[in-house]
């Protein structure tokens, strides 16, 4: 008799991905891993369409497929990663912090760039080209970055 259970197709449609993502999220450790139905088909435990859905919000906001197998397989050990999890989203909300930081920067210097090219557009005779990509300037990387630096670039 058949262990009650669902096939990755089966797993795959609740869940709104591909067989493919499934077998994925198996190999990767982030789902249990399917057993063998009597009939020889792969089915997955009932309860794996809850994890998929648990996975696909965790991606969503940052965690890796690896930083979530690390605390399932803490989990299924029986020790709570509840503390790493905890962590891992804090050093995750710094980053994006960081990247917000950049993003803004970057949005300085594009909009500067587009006023500048609007008055150069401004001053150029219909038809005539007014070379504006090659008028880029360079934007400094690291923590000055969206700075935008005057001079010839290379």
């Amino acid at each position: 008799m058949d262990r009650d259970g669902l096939t990755p197709q089966q797993v795959a449609r609740e869940c709104g991905v591909s067989p493919d993502t499934i077998r994925h999220y198996e190999a990767r450790g982030v789902i249990p891993r399917a057993f063998r139905a009597d009939n020889g088909y792969r089915q997955f435990p009932v309860g794996t369409v809850a994890r998929v859905l648990v996975v696909r919000r965790a991606l969503a906001v940052g965690f890796t497929l690896d930083e979530l197998a690390r605390a399932f397989r803490l989990r299924a050990a029986g020790t709570p990663p509840c503390a790493q999890v905890r962590a891992l989203a804090g050093r995750k909300l710094a980053e994006l912090d960081q990247r917000i930081e950049e993003l803004v920067r970057v949005r300085g210097a594009v909009a500067e760039i587009v006023s500048e090219w609007d008055e150069r557009l401004a001053r150029t005779a219909p038809g005539t080209a007014a070379h504006l990509i090659d008028s880029l300037p360079a934007v400094e990387p690291g923590p000055a970055r969206g700075h935008l630096k005057r001079g010839r670039t290379s």
